[in-house]
């Protein structure tokens, strides 16, 4: 895929732009939102920008795409374009923002390095940024033809037909249709966005998984108001939105459902791990498990603060009990009850079936945790799955 001239000088000029990448995202950015302001009133997230998270991804994903190049010339890392090209998909990105992408991004590559940028450096990135580009611009429009949605048109009104208070900071919305039209199908583990209006009048743009079984008629998504200070950023604007203002008979700007961790068709022994607000991806799996007599072993598990905030705590369990070979196992840091375990998720003594595959959601040291330890026990790589909330910084330094 990269030319041999070019992969040599992309092997030569990686560490030196892979020192800087964070800065040529970060200005990047800047030079982004400055032409084009409301992309981030209307499009960006305004809290990860603010907590510098989407610059980190950017630098991320720029800097394993051409490592990536530089190994395999001959291949791309299609997990990893995948993954974005369904992010993007479900925000309505186009092909036409490509190129705005990329002057911006090339100003700040040649402001951030300056003279070390030669013609043939710059002839070479400029091959890198187009292969992933192009890439992804590739599977989008394939994502959307699969929706039968037009490049970028992928929102539709839907109706909140009840909401259930599931934790003090944890609500789930029923949706539905406000034109009275089916359902559009989903996958378990997908996600839609939500797009809505806020106060200063942008419209903020949100993933939440699809917390429902395929099966359902109601579309069920389960939203963790994010409280900032804790967390060392700004509150979660559209979580609080949806929290404080948003009623049963209100209706929402809600995506075609979108992500590529989705339950796997087959007949293998599955894990389910999640911790917090991850359990809304596992509840899709979990319930479709259950509505399709799924036999062979299922081991659900789950780390939380304390069973009060484990959010969806009776569906886990009941759900666990429709199936014919399944247990549920739940950690909590506080206020364990009879029968779960106190600290931190632990699969010393869970026993992992041969040719399990194995799903994880949550927080990404927990999943980094899960995945060392399900590892250890023997499960191929290949076979453990993963979603990350918010940008993705999975390639990041641990």
């Amino acid at each position: 895929m990269l030319s041999e001239k070019s992969t040599a000088t992309v092997r030569a000029t990686l560490p030196a732009v892979g020192a800087a990448i964070g800065d040529i995202a970060g200005l990047f950015y800047e030079k982004l939102f400055a032409a084009h302001p409301a992309l981030i009133r209307d499009l960006f997230n305004r809290g990860n920008q603010n907590a510098g998270l989407q610059k980190q991804a950017l630098a991320g994903s720029i800097a394993a795409f051409a490592t990536h190049l530089v190994a395999h010339p001959d291949t791309r890392p299609d997990v990893m374009l995948g993954r974005i090209a369904h992010k993007h998909a479900s925000l309505g990105v186009t092909r036409e923002q490509y190129p705005v992408v990329h002057r911006h991004l090339f100003e700040a590559i040649a402001e951030v390095l300056g003279d070390a940028v030669t013609p043939e450096v710059a002839e070479a990135w400029d091959e890198v940024y187009w292969l992933m580009a192009n890439a992804l611009i590739s599977i989008e429009e394939r994502l959307y033809a699969e929706r039968r949605v037009t490049a970028g048109d992928v929102w539709r009104e839907w109706t909140v037909a009840a909401r259930v208070e599931e934790t003090a900071d944890c609500t789930t919305f029923h949706l539905t249709p406000a034109d009275g039209a089916p359902a559009p199908s989903f996958k378990p583990g997908q996600y839609v966005s939500v797009q809505v209006a806020l106060p200063d009048g942008a419209r903020q743009i949100r993933q939440y998984s699809l917390s429902s079984a395929p099966g359902s008629p109601v579309r069920s998504i389960t939203v963790k108001r994010v409280h900032g200070p804790a967390a060392g950023g700004p509150d979660g604007e559209v979580s609080h939105h949806l929290h404080t203002t948003v009623r049963t008979g209100d209706t929402l700007r809600v995506s075609a459902p979108y992500g590529d961790l989705v339950l796997r068709d087959s007949a293998a022994p599955v894990l389910l791990a999640s911790a917090g607000i991850g359990c809304t991806p596992m509840l899709s799996m979990l319930e479709h498990l259950a509505d399709t007599g799924h036999a062979a072993p299922v081991t659900v598990l789950h780390a939380d603060r304390s069973p009060a905030d484990h959010a969806l705590r009776s569906d886990h369990r009941s759900l666990t009990h429709k199936l014919p070979d399944a247990s549920a196992r739940f950690w909590y840091e506080a206020g364990a009850e009879p029968g779960d375990a106190t600290g931190l998720l632990d699969l010393d003594s869970v026993p992992v079936a041969p040719g399990t595959q194995a799903y994880l959601c949550g927080p990404l040291p927990f999943m980094r945790s899960v995945r060392a330890q399900l590892i250890a026990k023997g499960v191929p790589a290949a076979d453990v799955h993963y979603e990350v909330f918010g940008p993705d910084l999975w390639l990041a330094p641990a």
